[in-house]
């Protein structure tokens, strides 16, 4: 099968790639559609060092599941952690923290910027009728951007931050949104902005950042000086909200955060089920985020659009 290859921080094009084996449990699976995030880009700068088949945002058609007839021929999207299922952790519902965890397209299992991919059936989510591709295959991020409020209680009286308003970010503010709390989210780019607005969000500029004043600040630059304005904006006793990954070491004014007694909140994957909820009461709409969309055969072009400043969403559709 045809399929991105990632090894030593470097991406080719490949059609010589096995069709995956399926383990006990998993479900052979038809791409899509795939969309290229922050986290993508950042392996291919060292954030981990994986090979293998990158992509783990999908929307693909169940082709096979020995153990699960009755998905073959359905859309499904896939949580991305395959837990051990044995240790502590799996057996507490902790299975996205699991140790011994491979995760889809990061590591130790391969991802979806190919023709096919495995996941546990266990994983897969199906894809209601009436939601298309391009809205499901955003699943996974949003996802993401609601496991927020899963960890922290937005209010409508809250002022809350958005640093950031990248592929992620932008997910996030909609997703933010529906609390109907006062929200402002940093942008720098006027698309980003006019996106912002058509979701009824308010943008600023770096230079309007507040000083020590929001409620909750969700820190989504996919930057180390993220951090940095994130803590001169939260006000004593408020909340920082973690969501960027990036590669090297990010100074941390620890006296601040006790002094302050700031809460800092780590935030990663979260569950399907409210995000295609979301989807489903038409409370967010993510595809204004699509700026590029290119075929498989194009995806050195594809990672290029996506790594251009001010490039969001880039979706890769089958070879043909």
């Amino acid at each position: 099968m045809r399929g991105v290859w990632l090894e030593n921080q470097t991406i080719i094009l490949r059609d010589d790639l096995p069709l995956p084996e399926l383990k006990t449990g998993e479900a052979l699976i038809r791409l899509r559609q795939a969309g290229i995030c922050g986290t993508d880009l950042q392996l291919l700068k060292g954030y981990y060092p994986f090979t293998g088949i990158p992509g783990h945002e999908f929307v693909g058609e169940v082709v096979q599941a020995p153990e699960a007839a009755h998905l073959i021929g359905k859309r499904v999207v896939g949580e991305i952690n395959i837990g051990c299922g044995q240790c502590a952790l799996c057996h507490s519902g902790l299975s996205k923290h699991c140790r011994q965890r491979s995760v889809l397209g990061i590591k130790n299992h391969n991802g979806a910027f190919a023709d096919y991919l495995s996941l546990p059936v266990a994983n897969l989510h199906v894809v209601p009728d009436h939601l298309p591709d391009e809205k499901a295959v955003f699943a996974e991020p949003v996802a993401a951007a609601a496991r927020i409020l899963e960890q922290v209680n937005i209010d409508p009286g809250n002022s809350v931050l958005v640093i950031g308003a990248g592929r992620l970010g932008l997910l996030i503010a909609q997703v933010v949104n529906t609390t109907q709390c006062q929200l402002r989210v940093v942008a720098r780019h006027d698309k980003q902005k006019q996106i912002l607005k058509q979701f009824g969000v308010t943008a600023i500029d770096d230079h309007q950042l507040p000083s020590s004043e929001a409620d909750i600040v969700i820190e989504a630059s996919g930057s180390p000086s993220g951090l940095q304005s994130a803590i001169k904006a939260v006000k004593p006793t408020g909340t920082i909200v973690l969501k960027s990954t990036h590669t090297g070491e990010t100074g941390f004014n620890f006296s601040r955060k006790v002094v302050d007694e700031i809460n800092i909140i780590g935030s990663r994957c979260g569950a399907f089920e409210p995000a295609l909820k979301l989807f489903a009461d038409n409370q967010i709409d993510p595809t204004p985020l699509i700026s590029h969309q290119f075929s498989l055969n194009q995806s050195l072009q594809a990672f290029e659009a996506a790594s251009r400043p001010g490039s969001l969403k880039v979706i890769l559709h089958p070879a043909t």
